[in-house]
């Protein structure tokens, strides 16, 4: 019985972790676009489009790491 609540705990603080994780990685990400951009408004869409190839990937990296919580929780 103990056992089966730590499970449930571990993975809703490592659900957590993850969201945290990635929403400051968002944050930073945007954050350099925009004092980029504002350094050099010509660079514009190449900072665009590669912080959405950023933010795709460290959205990618939160699912998987959702994912394996979830997966934690359920086994």
């Amino acid at each position: 019985m103990e056992l089966e609540v730590l499970k449930y705990i571990a993975a809703g603080i490592g659900a957590g972790l993850t969201v945290i994780g990635a929403g400051l990685g968002l944050g930073k990400i945007g954050n350099a676009a925009l004092e980029g951009t504002a350094r050099q408004p010509e660079a514009a869409n190449a900072v665009r489009t590669t912080m959405i190839i950023i933010a795709a990937l460290l959205e990618g990296a939160a699912m998987l790491g959702l994912v394996i919580c979830l997966l934690t929780m359920v086994m």
